[in-house]
């Protein structure tokens, strides 16, 4: 298991177990994370899962595909360290990574 942090808008805190190869929405969503609706299930068809990477781990996780970077074009308040959670799989090269929550999704 990798341990993911899922930061509010707040700054409050939920830490959650995830699965090597499970996406970071699918993890957040089995662990009743609020803000991660994921109206279209990940299938890159919304961008209910917007979320912020921390950024020094940015690298870890990489930039944004072509589909993703669409779907980002609906989303409020897109920063350059914006990606869309159902599209990044957990790996262990994440363990203990930040993800912030944008204040729109609360």
């Amino acid at each position: 298991m990798v341990k993911i942090i899922f930061v509010a808008f707040n700054g409050d805190e939920k830490i959650v177990d995830a699965s090597v190869g499970q996406s970071l929405m699918q993890a957040a969503v089995a662990n009743d994370v609020r803000g991660i609706d994921a109206d279209c299930g990940g299938a890159c068809a919304c961008a209910t899962c917007h979320v912020y990477i921390e950024q020094d781990r940015f690298p870890d996780i990489g930039a944004r595909a072509g589909m993703e970077a669409s779907m980002l074009e609906f989303a409020e308040n897109v920063k350059p360290n914006s990606r869309l959670a159902c599209q990044i799989p957990i790996s262990v090269e994440l363990e203990g990574v930040r993800i912030f929550l944008p204040e729109a999704q609360h």
